[in-house]
């Protein structure tokens, strides 16, 4: 007897969406993409066409009767918060892109939602799932690096920079480097919702030090992420390449040339990984890794961050 395939739906048809999970999803025989939504019915139905979605609908009340197992939240960062509690209470394992919300009250409130209806929330830290970051990872298995480098740079300024793309290398520190003690962060602007640039030190629990650096008045975009400890070190260009360095040898290994020259962005910046993780978690009733409870906590470093260096909060 053939396995049961997930009922899988999307919500949101922009421009992740459409470049990192529309061409995905049908790649996996255990899903029947099921429904997509959008708030303009006809940017669903032409979303529709191009990834096979069996239904195109325009309302949440549309989406949740078409009996999903799980839901794939794509929209703008300020609808993820009532998005995620609806399908949530609806019985609907979901997940989202990140911020999971743009304040931490409305963050903590659907981990709470998520916690009391037992339904999965896995926010969409991608780079976690990155090849290149998990192979940076392995190096240092169950121990942590000693010193934590990350830069998210970027050309021109825009709002609540730090916010908006530094939540990422946050979560990535993290990853590496477990919670953090302590954090002493500068910034910046003229207008503080359009900061120039922010650094952060941090002081992590288990003693490592770790430095954030991200510019908006770069001449592109840049992610680096540097791990050093243990008499060894990792670096990453992202989403490329990472080198590996010992006392006796180093070993690079880079994206394209082993998918021949065809690597695509969502396979190299994780969408890939982290949405069969997800599937795989819906399926085997298994916590996601970056779940709500996890995924909070990045929300709140970056939190502390944002205060110490003086820019608006998450409030």
């Amino acid at each position: 007897m053939a396995e049961k395939k997930l009922r899988v739906g999307v919500i949101g048809v922009g421009y992740v969406s459409k470049n990192n999970f529309l061409p995905v999803l049908p790649r996996f025989d255990d899903v029947a993409f099921v429904g997509l939504m959008a708030s303009k019915l006809e940017n669903a139905q032409n979303a529709q066409r191009l990834c096979g979605a069996q239904h195109a609908v325009a309302s949440l009340e549309e989406f949740v009767s078409l009996g999903l197992d799980c839901a794939f939240v794509l929209t703008p960062k300020q609808c993820h918060a009532d998005q995620i509690a609806f399908l949530l209470e609806h019985g609907i394992d979901v997940y989202s892109e990140k911020p999971m919300a743009t304040t931490l009250k409305d963050a903590a409130r659907i981990a709470d939602v998520a916690a009391k209806t037992g339904n999965k929330l896995m926010i969409g830290f991608n780079r976690r799932y990155a090849p290149v970051c998990q192979k940076a990872k392995a190096v240092y298995g169950d121990r942590f690096p000693e010193v934590i480098i990350a830069q998210k740079n970027r050309p021109a300024t825009e709002y609540r920079a730090t916010l908006e793309n530094a939540i990422h290398m946050v979560d990535l520190m993290r990853y590496y480097g477990g919670e953090v003690k302590d954090v002493h962060a500068l910034t910046k602007f003229t207008d503080p919702y359009y900061e120039t640039f922010t650094t952060a030190q941090l002081e992590f629990e288990n003693g490592a030090s770790g430095m954030l650096i991200a510019a908006r008045c770069s001449g592109q975009w840049e992610e680096t992420i540097e791990l050093h400890g243990n008499n060894r070190s990792a670096f990453i260009k992202m989403p490329d390449s990472v080198t590996v360095t010992d006392g006796e040898e180093q070993h690079k290994t880079a994206m394209t040339p082993l998918a021949m020259g065809w690597a695509k962005s969502e396979d190299k910046l994780g969408f890939t990984n982290a949405i069969r993780h997800f599937l795989d978690c819906v399926r085997d009733n298994k916590t996601p890794m970056t779940d709500a409870a996890d995924a909070y906590k990045t929300h709140e470093l970056l939190d502390r961050i944002l205060r110490s260096a003086g820019l608006p909060p998450m409030d």
